[in-house]
């Protein structure tokens, strides 16, 4: 990882925990959290930002101001980046995968532990 980011996760987990949030912060914090978790570690950069911005209680405001009824994930995430390193922007990739429940019971057949009985060497 890069030199800021466990200075900046450090950061946001201790202002998370005390911070007092509206009920719409509240409820879009632990993802908040966990995002900016994530670009800070793909980012020194970012990571600084972090660090060196505002807290992540003013962050929520930020994020919370005008949502309304309904904010999409892509417009709480792009807010909080801009919170702390405002003009960037956050672009998500979905894919499809309409193999994934195969997939998941393949996964499960073959993570299942073997048992060898000795007996049968001897």
């Amino acid at each position: 990882m890069n030199e800021w980011y466990a200075q900046a996760v450090k950061k946001l987990e201790t202002e998370k925990g005390s911070g007092h949030y509206d009920r719409y912060a509240g409820a879009m914090k632990d993802a908040v959290f966990e995002a900016l978790d994530g670009f800070c570690s793909q980012d020194a950069e970012f990571a600084q930002a972090v660090v060196q911005g505002g807290t992540f209680a003013d962050c929520m405001k930020a994020v919370a101001k005008n949502c309304g009824s309904a904010i999409s994930d892509l417009e709480v995430f792009r807010r909080a980046v801009r919170f702390y390193f405002p003009g960037a922007d956050v672009k998500f990739h979905m894919t499809v995968n309409f193999c994934a429940d195969v997939e998941a019971e393949a996964a499960q057949q073959t993570s299942a532990p073997k048992i060898i009985d000795l007996d049968n060497f001897l």
